[in-house]
């Protein structure tokens, strides 16, 4: 490769750090928009919320974290292992921001999420776990369920859409059918995300309040917001029959959105002993070019206009 003169070697130096930090942009709009949500939160409650981490050593450690998210997805497609994540709780409780930011770094070939509508019509009528069977990892594969088959102990029990023999079959059936999945070689890893009925209050009237989170509560996180204890007595009961040996559950701590990303971020990486496995190194072969190619112009009209 020819060597770059001292001029060309600072321009590539300057656009290689130019292209490493917008790698990084994302994580920050993510923030920012934090920013203006934790405003807004301020003015709703009429004082100061303020997180419990320092931002600087969040970042820190959340960026620390990702990288070792990276180890582990080399470490899973390479010894062949399925695992499956499972994200549950009350709406509103952070499931969402903590799969983004697991998934975030990661090749989504190989780290995949699993966030599934309501059944339709042909669904309701299959083995009430079979749309989710379809969507288990092949070798290699880590798949995040944002929610998952606990819908039926969960919103279905709550809101009427099966019966209560229905979850009673349930019940007798997750044990087994989880067993079954551990049996056949998948790691499986279950979180509860936890936030109090105060928390929740504030998140549903800053969506409310929020343009650009208003499309986030349907209707049935009105009616959720309501029933606020069934809610509470269906995941006591959930808890009670499906917290297994094979695959238990784990309750994160969530009202604080910060703290509960690194902690399930943390404890997950602890649930999957890995390696890091060093990269064979890559040599840019040489561009080759062929004096007969001519590179045809682009039409002016064909161009997004160049507003910014």
């Amino acid at each position: 490769m020819n060597e770059l003169s001292p001029d060309n070697a600072k321009a590539m130096h300057d656009r290689v750090r130019e292209e490493m930090l917008d790698s990084y942009d994302e994580e920050m709009e993510l923030e920012l928009d934090e920013d203006r949500i934790d405003q807004m939160a301020d003015e709703l409650a009429g004082q100061k919320l303020t997180s419990s981490v320092d931002r600087r050593t969040y970042f820190k450690e959340l960026f620390r974290l990702q990288g070792e998210l990276v180890k582990l997805q080399s470490w899973v497609q390479h010894e062949k292992l399925k695992v499956v994540v499972i994200f549950e709780g009350r709406d509103s409780a952070g499931k969402g921001g903590v799969i983004k930011r697991i998934t975030q770094r990661l090749n989504p070939r190989i780290c995949r999420v699993a966030a599934l509508p309501a059944p339709n019509e042909r669904e309701r009528t299959q083995w009430y776990f079979q749309r989710y069977v379809s969507h288990l990892p092949a070798g290699g594969e880590m798949v995040l369920f944002d929610r998952s088959w606990y819908n039926r102990a969960g919103v279905e029990r709550v809101m009427g859409f099966c019966t209560e023999d229905d979850v009673q079959e349930f019940f007798r059936s997750v044990p087994e059918f989880e067993r079954m999945l551990v049996r056949s070689g998948i790691i499986l890893i279950k979180y509860w995300f936890s936030i109090t009925d105060e928390a929740q209050h504030l998140r549903f009237a800053m969506r409310i309040a929020d343009p650009l989170k208003q499309w986030k509560l349907s209707p049935m996180d009105v009616q959720a917001r309501a029933r606020w204890e069934a809610y509470t007595k269906a995941k006591e009961a959930m808890l009670e029959h499906t917290h297994i040996p094979e695959a238990p559950w784990h309750v994160v701590q969530a009202v604080d959105k910060k703290k509960a990303r690194l902690n399930c971020i943390a404890h997950l990486l602890a649930q999957i002993p890995y390696k890091d496995l060093p990269y064979e190194p890559v040599a840019l072969p040489e561009r080759v070019r062929n004096p007969d190619y001519f590179r045809a112009p682009v039409p002016a009209e064909m161009y997004v206009p160049e507003k910014y």
